[in-house]
């Protein structure tokens, strides 16, 4: 299993997130790790969409607020830094947030389903998978919160998927 850590300090070099540390030293948010999670809730279902993040397929995301509600979890924020992971656990992105809105699940539009990046990138591909998604996980509701989150790679690691 690869190390985060050594993962973390490739991805922020790679992705000169603090390139004035020669001269001012370390900040503190480029010295620690951000939290790491993976895409979905099976691995193989993670290893695929790390892929798609990987190879600049996916750059988007959506979650239901309730899984934050219950939580006590912050929603992300523009400029959060995360690694993603596969299904394994191994360190594969480092993304950035660029926008969070909250909608209900009938007002998701055709554009951030299309740069969520699975399927074949339609509305009602996205539909249908996010409602058995959720069906599973906390119940749906065609009026429920869901979050709606837009990224931007910054450090890809050079794996395929077997």
């Amino acid at each position: 299993m690869a190390d985060i850590g050594q993962f973390w300090e490739d991805a922020r070099t790679a992705a000169k997130l603090n390139p004035l540390q020669e001269y001012f030293g370390p900040r503190m948010w480029g010295s620690l790790p951000p939290e790491s999670f993976a895409f979905g809730d099976t691995p193989d279902m993670a290893d695929e969409l790390a892929a798609l993040v990987v190879d600049g397929h996916k750059t988007a995301t959506a979650s239901a607020l309730a899984d934050y509600e219950a939580a006590g979890e912050p929603l992300p924020q523009r400029g959060d830094l995360f690694i993603v992971v596969d299904g394994r656990g191994e360190p594969r992105a480092l993304i950035r947030t660029k926008t969070v809105r909250v909608v209900p699940f009938a007002e998701v539009d055709a554009d951030h389903a299309a740069a969520e990046g699975e399927g074949d990138g339609s509305l009602e591909h996205w539909r249908a998978g996010h409602r058995t998604f959720f069906e599973k996980t906390i119940g749906f509701d065609e009026q429920m919160p869901v979050v709606l989150e837009t990224f931007e790679l910054l450090y890809p690691s050079r794996w395929k998927p077997l």
